[in-house]
Order: C-alpha cells, then sequence, then structure tokens
C-alpha cells in the first residue's frame, strides 16, 4: 500500500492534514498520541477537537478507514482473512473479526456471501431508481419540504437523511452524515469531482455514475449493478402497460386537443417542458404540444403569443414567490388570458413541482396518475394516502 512521506516533525500540521495522514496510513501502527505530535497538540485536546470536527473520536475513525477497506478486498478480492487483517493493519486475523462483526453487524465470511451491497444516493431522483428494485438506501436526501413523497414514505426506513437541496460535495458535514452511514456503494447520476471519488475511495466506498440519459436505461444500470435484473424488468413492463392504459384512455377523451405547459415566474410568461414531460406526453401518451420543441425549454413568451397558439389545454406550473403569486393573480383578469379556450372551458391544470420536476421511475409513474386524473377524472386504484401517485404493487 502506498503511503504519505513521513511527516516533518518541526511543522504543526492541520487537524485536516493529520486526517489525510491518517486516511493514507490506516494499515501502519497509528494511535492518539502519535497523532496529536504532529498536530502539535496535546492528545487529550487533539482528541476533542477531532471529534467535534469530523463525527467520530480518532481510533474510531481509524478503525473505519480499516474496515471500510475490509469490506472491499472481501467484495472485490479472492484473500484469505488472515492476508486482509494484515493489509488493513491489524496482526490478529481473530481481532479483526470482532473489530469487523462490531462495527459491520455480521462476520466477514457472511458479508462476504452476502450478495446485496449498502446503497448511498445524493440526488433525490435516485430515490425513485432504488426503490422500484426493492433497494432502501441507507442514505438519501430526505425533508418533509423538499422530498414530501419520500420522506412521508420513506423516512423510517432511511437510516441517514441527508441535505434534500443541492450542496458542494466538498460539504464536511455531509460527509460526516455519509460515513456514519456506511454505505458500500454511492451512486450518481453526475460525475463526481476526482478530490470527492478519491475521499470515498479512501473510506472503500465505491462510486457508481449512471451512464445513460434515460430512466429506462439508469434503472437497467442500477439493477445490473444490484443484481436487480429481474425487478427491474417486471417494473418497466409493468409500467409500459399502465402507460398504455392511461394512452387509450387519455385519446378517448383529448381527440386533436393540443397542450400548452406554461410556467409563470415573477411578471414572465414562459413556454415550458423538462426531459421528463416531454417523454412522459410526448413519447408515453402520444399528446401533442402547441409547439414541439426537441429539448426541455423555458423560453419567455406574451400572453399575445399564448393567445395566437390558443391551446385547448393548458398545464400551469405558478412559482411560489409572493411576485409570482401577485403576477399571476393579476393575470386572471386579463381579457387575453380569459379568453383562451382552455381557461373557458375549465382545461386549465396546476401542476405542483413535485413530482413533475422530478425525472426518476417514481416520477413518471406518479405523473402517469395525476394526468390522468386531472383529464378524465379517474382516480388509479392503487392511489393510496395523502401523497401523490400510484404505488407499485403496494410499495411506493
Amino acid at each position: 500500500m502506498k503511503h504519505n512521506k513521513e511527516y516533518e516533525p518541526c511543522r504543526q500540521m492541520s487537524l485536516h492534514e493529520v486526517r489525510a495522514y491518517m486516511v493514507c496510513n490506516f494499515d501502519r501502527p497509528l494511535n492518539v498520541t502519535t497523532l496529536a505530535a504532529m498536530a502539535n497538540l496535546s492528545p487529550s485536546y487533539f482528541g476533542d477537537s477531532f471529534k467535534k470536527a469530523y463525527g467520530q473520536s480518532v481510533m474510531d475513525y481509524v478503525t473505519s478507514l480499516r474496515i471500510n477497506h475490509a469490506k472491499r478486498l472481501l467484495r472485490e478480492t479472492d484473500m484469505k482473512l488472515r492476508d486482509i487483517a494484515k493489509t488493513i493493519g491489524y496482526s490478529d486475523e481473530f481481532y479483526f473479526s470482532r473489530k469487523f462483526k462490531k462495527e459491520v453487524g455480521v462476520s466477514p465470511s457472511a458479508y462476504e456471501r452476502a450478495s446485496e451491497r449498502k446503497v448511498a444516493v445524493y440526488s433525490p431522483s435516485l430515490l425513485g431508481h432504488l426503490v422500484v428494485l426493492g433497494i432502501i438506501p441507507v442514505a438519501a436526501p430526505l425533508d418533509a419540504k423538499w422530498t414530501p413523497y419520500y420522506y412521508q414514505q420513506y423516512q423510517q426506513h432511511i437510516a441517514v437523511h441527508l441535505k434534500a437541496v443541492e450542496t458542494p460535495w466538498n460539504d464536511d458535514n455531509q460527509e460526516i452524515m455519509l460515513l456514519a452511514a456506511k454505505p458500500d456503494v454511492v451512486i450518481s447520476h453526475v460525475e463526481l469531482p476526482e478530490t470527492t471519488k478519491q475521499r470515498l475511495s479512501a473510506h472503500g466506498i465505491d462510486v457508481l455514475t449512471l451512464q445513460s440519459s434515460g430512466w429506462r436505461e439508469q434503472l437497467r444500470e442500477v439493477a445490473s449493478y444490484t443484481g436487480k435484473e429481474a425487478a427491474c424488468d417486471s417494473w418497466i413492463a409493468f409500467y409500459e402497460a399502465k402507460a398504455a392504459a392511461v394512452r387509450a384512455d387519455l385519446q378517448s377523451v383529448l381527440q386533436q386537443d393540443k397542450f400548452a405547459i406554461i410556467r409563470l415566474y415573477r411578471d414572465g410568461i414562459h413556454l415550458y417542458n423538462n426531459k421528463g414531460m416531454k417523454e412522459l406526453l410526448c413519447g408515453d401518451l402520444q399528446l401533442s404540444l402547441v409547439e414541439e420543441e426537441m429539448e426541455p425549454c423555458n423560453r419567455p413568451i406574451t400572453l399575445e403569443q399564448l393567445a395566437s397558439f390558443d391551446p385547448e389545454r393548458i398545464l400551469l406550473f405558478v412559482c411560489l414567490d409572493e411576485s409570482t403569486r401577485i403576477s399571476w393573480l393579476t393575470l386572471q383578469h386579463h381579457s387575453l388570458w380569459r379568453g383562451l379556450r382552455a381557461v373557458q372551458n375549465g382545461y386549465l391544470y396546476l401542476l405542483p413541482s413535485n413530482p413533475w420536476y422530478e425525472y426518476s421511475p417514481v416520477a413518471m409513474n406518479r405523473m402517469l396518475d395525476e394526468i390522468l386524473l386531472m383529464v378524465t377524472g379517474k382516480s388509479p386504484n392503487a392511489i393510496q394516502g395523502v401523497v401523490h401517485g400510484a404505488p407499485f404493487l403496494g410499495e411506493l
């Protein structure tokens, strides 16, 4: 194992530098006294400072580094337990086994036989990929305000609730929370910064970056990695059959009606669509938009332009800030707005951001339910409780 150069005894190291030294040298004999000396601090003060900064005691942190690397070696190699113990810094195979079981909850041999890896995600939308495969992550973004559907469904089942809003990948608090969940892999739909991947790797955590852009292909990537191919095939078949049934119901009502997707923000009107809506409406349901935008768009238009389109039906997003609300209240009194066919006929559908801004299997399934209910008045049998969307086999 490659080590850092020996630290310079004449130079005081920062707490961050000492931790970096521990990451690269966890297989060496390490103790609080030696590490404190690197920072030119007393052992007690160093220990208190380290725990305050990183959420673990010094030796608990060393143990987590060693055990996480042991998990990777158990997953990816055929090394014997005694060799793994020596590789990560334990001279006694039996002591290593006891530490491993205390940290992981099962013995090294039982962990080696287990087929399922512990998964964590940073993006709320990736929760919508995991749960349809029957995978509950050990860490994921959950918040009663920002991810209400997942929060209500899974708050008691997901051990570590990460922040549900975008945060920098070098957020120390997020990293501390993630490491506390002890995942085997972090799944991401975007390429992580190299420094982040290195930090996760240093803790024995793999990173799976999804390469596909479509949710079906992304789901297949996750299923292939986690051994859930059968569940994936079953769920996609369920979705395709459901989409076909909803498409038939809608077409019997809509005939040739065209939709406009409108987003109001402050005093502006925008012709809008996103990836999920485009795929759902134009692909899965074969509905027509007033303008067939090939890519997701958020294009400003005037009320006069909207009136020239005069769509039969309007899907409307109204941003929640105060200035947009005032503009929306004003717009409803404008003669051009009131003269729109969709408005006169009552075919104006206000959409919430959740699930319509999310791109995942769960969100697509929930949007199918909502569009059917809005247009036809038919309530899907599977809708339960106070959340939007149709559970798949009672699970979502």
